[in-house]
């Protein structure tokens, strides 16, 4: 049989809430997030794909916006190649969800029943599986099936699911399943990490993690996957459609300012990026994390600064002198001795900081994060 290039994505989470961003960079951000969609498309132009797999979540809820709905139908159209989807449990199908209202070309094919079913490509010499979750959660949907095996034909699997977490809500899959199933290849989505290429029985699968992060649980480049089946196997390829990266920096600031001690380590290009960095190690005074906001604020698309030092032990020479300053420390300094446990010592190292702080008139900012 003749190659078969396939673009395998999912978990695009079109429109989501960005709630880390001020009001006005999240609804930037869910622009970008359509200016993806147009990505994708020169994508499938450029590198002669010929069939995409589309495996759920490309929508974060079922309410998107109406130029989203707008986009994805140009979008997918424009690909200009058969495109199959299979809704998951962000975007799952029913009578009132935007795959049932959406005007769809007829190059898309939205998988809509919560049982396993197959469309026959006659002329890619493919037959593509698929099932839709119909509802928030979806027990094993794999389970038991195997696909039709006709002379000629490859099988191919779009299904968002989760592989090894049997006791999961989302669609759980087994090695033992995919390996039973009979596909030339599994395009899964549900994980937002990409697992590169596997292989189970005489099936291979993957699934490609999300297109572009959107919070500091997906740090990193995101890319999506270029997948070349042949009579010899299976190749991946990876490519980077992503405008914005979330990254996380820890910045150990023991004898340096904790200023300079961020310059060395950064790239020099994080202009179009959302960064965390996390101040560590040990300092006499509590680093000035609103002077470090204005001075490195314009670096990034958006900042996060977290203070994570330790005082030095210099900080309790104080305590018990015949001053406020004195008084405060030894109070605070027997709650440190009594502390039972690092997570509570710290705590009272960090009250110290900030009443110094107030003490000298300086401004202290604690900023609480996404977890």
């Amino acid at each position: 049989m003749r190659a078969l290039k396939i673009l395998h994505t999912a978990d695009l989470h079109l429109d989501s809430p960005f709630e880390g961003l001020s009001a006005g960079k999240a609804a930037m951000r869910r622009g970008e997030q359509r200016q993806l969609l147009g990505r994708l498309s020169s994508l499938v132009q450029r590198e002669g794909v010929q069939l995409v797999l589309l495996p759920g979540d490309l929508l974060d809820s079922d309410k998107p916006y109406f130029e989203t709905g707008e986009e994805l139908a140009r979008c997918l159209g424009a690909m200009g190649v058969p495109v199959f989807i299979a809704p998951g449990n962000h975007d799952f199908y029913s009578p009132k969800s935007p795959w049932a209202r959406l005007k769809l070309p007829e190059n898309v094919h939205v998988f809509s029943e919560n049982t396993i079913a197959g469309v026959t490509l006659e002329t890619l010499g493919v037959t593509v599986w698929g099932a839709a979750f119909t509802a928030r959660r979806s027990g094993p949907l794999l389970r038991g099936f195997r696909c039709e095996k006709r002379e000629g034909l490859r099988n191919l699997l779009c299904l968002h699911g989760e592989v090894g977490a049997r006791d999961s809500q989302y669609d759980p899959i087994t090695e033992e399943e995919l390996a039973a199933c009979g596909a030339d290849y599994a395009a899964l989505g549900h994980i937002h990490r990409a697992s590169g290429l596997r292989r189970a029985g005489g099936t291979w699968y993957s699934w490609p993690g999300c297109p572009e992060g959107r919070g500091f649980d997906e740090t990193g480049e995101k890319t999506v996957s270029l997948v070349t089946l042949t009579d010899d196997g299976c190749t991946l390829e990876t490519r980077s459609v992503a405008l914005r990266r979330y990254e996380s920096l820890t910045v150990d600031v023991t004898g340096t300012d904790p200023l300079l001690a961020v310059n060395t380590l950064l790239p020099d290009d994080t202009v179009r990026d959302v960064y965390r960095i996390t101040l560590t190690g040990e300092c006499e005074e509590g680093p000035d994390l609103a002077a470090m906001q204005s001075a490195l604020g314009e670096l990034f698309f958006e900042l996060r600064l977290r203070d994570e030092t330790r005082p030095r032990a210099s900080l309790w020479e104080c305590a018990g002198d015949d001053s406020l300053r004195g008084l405060f420390l030894k109070k605070l300094y027997a709650r440190w001795q009594a502390a039972h446990d690092e997570q509570t010592r710290r705590a009272v190292e960090q009250a110290a900081r900030w009443g110094l702080a107030a003490l000298d008139r300086r401004e202290e900012v604690a900023r609480h994060d996404d977890p």
